[in-house]
């Protein structure tokens, strides 16, 4: 029927490697003097690759990949929950301060 997919030793080594790999990068991207669109360009990965990091403990050899691809849905909504909730609260702040009319 359904085979199921895991992931092999290697899989799991690689996986976990580029997002740790994908972690330095965007750092020293953050980190260095030259450009400000370098700069921004990791401020924007550091989140991403933040995010990504929390899969690291499931990059073992034997992990389903629908396990893997659950806890990736799972860390994409909460971060579009927590961001509507953080965009909402500095509306609410921007009209809790805007003067009266």
């Amino acid at each position: 029927m359904s085979e199921r997919r895991v992931l092999s030793g290697r899989q799991a080594r690689t996986l976990e490697y580029l997002i740790v790999g994908a972690s330095i990068l965007a750092l020293v991207l953050i980190f260095q003097p030259f450009a400000l669109g370098l700069f921004s360009i990791g401020a924007a990965a550091i989140v991403v690759v933040g995010l990504l990091f929390n899969l690291v403990p499931l990059c073992q050899p034997g992990t389903r990949v629908r396990s893997l691809v659950m806890a990736l849905i799972v860390i994409i909504v909460i971060f579009a929950i927590v961001t509507g909730l953080a965009l909402a609260s500095a509306e609410l702040y921007a009209y809790y301060i805007s003067p009266a009319d």
